[in-house]
Formats: structure tokens, C-alpha cells, sequence
């Protein structure tokens, strides 16, 4: 007899903790009337953190497995690639989860499409550089090292990320380009395929000057010239007859394109003491002004 009171005693106190814990866990907040009612709950919003724990172990894993024998610079690409997939599979687990929940998803889509227009709007260059991000690092058309020309200006790239790319100038300044440019503009990659380069330094002599004189003048200007490479070897050419001067382009080759302006000036520098110690002559531009008078 006291046993059955003991075990009536303790049924009643489970159904009132579960009774409890159950009116806990449906506090919250209700929207809209009838089929079309949504319930923010205390309940929904456990299970929202516990989904978001179990994804974010689950991704942590996959990571992990799918990086493991990978080099260190494949690695840094794929983990660039992996943060825009965990945000789209978050995006993807709060739907199912609110749909498991018992909550109509087509109600707040709907509810909710002319903020979506207005965020793809908003956020259509956001998207456009996401999806420049990973085509960079997939096809591998840039990569950490590359001297690249953008606008004008020449930086090495020492970062690529998600959604943009970071470079230093030759003047020690950081350029942060959005990927974007890389898919939809032209871009100059210096050390796509190799790190040499073929640099050019132009120059004009007066008219009746000695064309063999300067063609040696100018190669012995680049021999010797720290920086420049000796294979292939340098060469001269003669490029036009100006107005005002002959036209004269020496070209060289370069390992490291990014101290090419030094280079350029030290050449530079050659040249005018080697054109004034044998007299040849750099023109300046001339006209001749006829004033007829009546």
C-alpha cells in the first residue's frame, strides 16, 4: 500500500518537472494568427545553439580530414574556401532546424523577400568578390609572391583572402584589392609563369649621330649592372626616327621585377655618363616659328 502511494507520489512529481520544464521551454514569442503563426521560443533557440555546435564540430572535422596530408600553401587555400562553405552551411542548418521546429519557412521567406532583394543589391559587390575569391584560389591564377600591376600601380601579393587580396608597393604601401578585379578587369601578373622579366629602358640621340656607337654604348651600359641577367643576354634595338631624335630601346632581363626601378635608374645613370664621355648628344624637342609679316 505504501509502495503504490510512494511510486503515485513520484509519477505526479515527473509529470509536474517535465510539465515545468515543457511551459519552460515554450516560453517565448508568437507571431501572426492561425497556419500563419510563428513561435520564437526558449526551446527553438536551444535547439538552434545545439545545431550550431553539432555543424561547427562536424565542419572542424571535415576540415581536418580533408587537410591533413595537404601542403601548407594548398592548405591556407582550401581553409579560404571552407569559411565561405560554413556559411552556407549554417545558412542551411537554421532553415532545416526552424523547419523541424514546426515553423512554416515559406512564411518568413516571404515575409522577408523585399530585405533579400535589398541585401543582394546592397551586397551584389560582396558576392562578386566572394566568388572572385574562389576562383583564384581554385584555378590558382594568383598566388602568394606574384608581382602584379592593378590600375597602375605594381605590388607583390602576400595575402590572398575570401574576399580580398592584399599587396605591398614598391614604396612600402599596402594596396587591399577587391577580388572581384581579377575575374572582370585585366590584370598584368609579372610572375605568372616565371620569375623573369624582360625590362626596357628608351632612349633618343640627335640626328647624325654614330647609330653603331650608341648601339655599343648602350650595351656596355647594362653589362656588369648588378641585378641583370646575364642569360639571356641583353640587346639593343633601334626603334624609330622620331621628330626630333633617333630612337633607341635597350632591353635586359630581370629575376626580381619588383626592384625594377632601381635597376632602371642605375642603367639610366650609365647612360648619360657614358653618352657624355663619347659626346653623343640627347636632343630636347625643337620647332621653327616663321613670322610672315605683310
Amino acid at each position: 500500500m505504501i509502495q503504490d502511494h510512494t511510486e503515485k507520489v513520484k509519477e505526479i512529481l515527473e509529470e509536474d518537472v517535465w510539465g515545468a520544464l515543457k511551459n519552460f521551454l515554450d516560453l517565448g514569442v508568437h507571431f501572426g494568427k492561425g497556419d500563419k503563426e510563428i513561435h520564437i521560443t526558449i526551446g527553438l533557440l536551444l535547439l538552434l545553439v545545439l545545431a550550431f555546435i553539432a555543424t561547427s564540430f562536424v565542419l572542424k572535422w571535415l576540415r581536418y580530414l580533408f587537410t591533413r596530408r595537404m601542403e601548407v600553401d594548398d592548405k591556407n587555400k582550401f581553409i579560404s574556401v571552407f569559411k565561405f562553405i560554413r556559411y552556407v552551411a549554417f545558412l542551411v542548418v537554421i532553415v532545416l532546424t526552424m523547419s523541424a521546429a514546426g515553423i512554416n519557412i515559406t512564411i518568413l521567406l516571404t515575409a522577408s523577400a523585399a530585405l533579400f532583394v535589398g541585401l543582394g543589391l546592397a551586397l551584389q559587390e560582396l558576392f562578386q568578390d566572394v566568388i572572385g575569391g574562389i576562383f583564384i584560389i581554385v584555378d590558382k591564377s594568383l598566388s602568394v609572391g606574384d608581382i602584379v600591376e592593378v590600375d597602375g600601380k605594381v605590388g607583390k601579393v602576400f595575402e590572398i583572402k575570401l574576399r580580398t587580396t592584399r599587396c605591398i608597393t614598391r614604396d612600402d604601401k599596402v594596396v587591399i584589392i577587391p577580388n572581384h578585379k581579377f575575374i572582370s578587369e585585366t590584370i598584368y601578373n609579372y610572375t605568372q609563369n616565371h620569375k623573369t622579366t624582360r625590362e626596357t629602358v628608351k632612349v633618343g640621340v640627335a640626328y647624325g649621330s654614330d647609330v653603331a656607337l650608341v648601339t655599343r654604348l648602350l650595351e656596355e651600359s647594362v653589362l656588369g649592372q648588378k641585378g641583370i641577367l646575364k642569360n639571356p643576354k641583353p640587346f639593343v634595338l633601334f626603334e624609330d626616327f622620331g621628330d626630333s631624335a633617333l630612337m633607341f630601346a635597350v632591353n635586359f632581363y630581370i629575376g626580381d621585377s619588383f626592384s625594377d626601378p632601381r635597376i632602371k635608374s642605375a642603367i639610366r645613370y650609365n647612360i648619360d655618363a657614358k653618352f657624355r664621355e663619347h659626346k653623343v648628344s640627347i636632343p630636347f624637342p625643337q620647332r621653327d616659328v616663321h613670322i610672315k609679316s605683310n
